[in-house]
């Protein structure tokens, strides 16, 4: 059975690892918690930061037409590039795995759900939503589950 796609990378991420990106988030929602007005900024932040999907498929993108344009001008075996990045990626989609993403988990790239998380808590700190107002540990148990 597959995993959920919300599941699949931190269930293939180490619990260390997890723990470290849901620390920094927690440290970055106290930051914005004794100054209120530093959340607009975060948001802006947010709106720019590379999820793992994306981070990962530019750079299978990049690698593939490397290695299309290495088997066209250098050796043909560099054309093996673009089928083992199209076998990562496919393990990727199915299982939430693949060997690069333990080592972007590491640098701390977020899923696109754990970025939003962190967007809703600090909707919920502004007063968004009603009863969590500028407390970042309810603010982000109100929206992470």
């Amino acid at each position: 059975m597959l995993p959920a796609t919300e599941e699949r990378v931190p269930a293939h991420t180490s619990p260390k690892d997890n723990r470290a990106i849901r620390m920094k988030t927690l440290d970055r929602l106290h930051g914005c918690a004794s100054d209120l007005s530093k959340i607009p900024l975060r948001f802006q932040t947010l709106d720019r930061e590379w999820d793992i999907e994306r981070t990962l498929e530019a750079n299978a993108a990049g690698i593939a037409l490397l290695g299309l344009a290495l088997g066209a001008s250098v050796n043909p075996w560099f054309f093996a590039l673009p089928a083992i990045v199209a076998g990562f990626l496919m393990q990727h989609a199915l299982q939430g795995w693949c060997p690069p993403v333990p080592i972007l988990r590491k640098l701390g790239f977020r899923t696109a759900r754990e970025i939003e998380e962190e967007r809703m808590a600090l909707k919920a700190m502004r007063g968004d939503f009603t009863g969590v107002e500028g407390a970042p540990d309810r603010s982000y148990a109100a929206v992470s589950g």
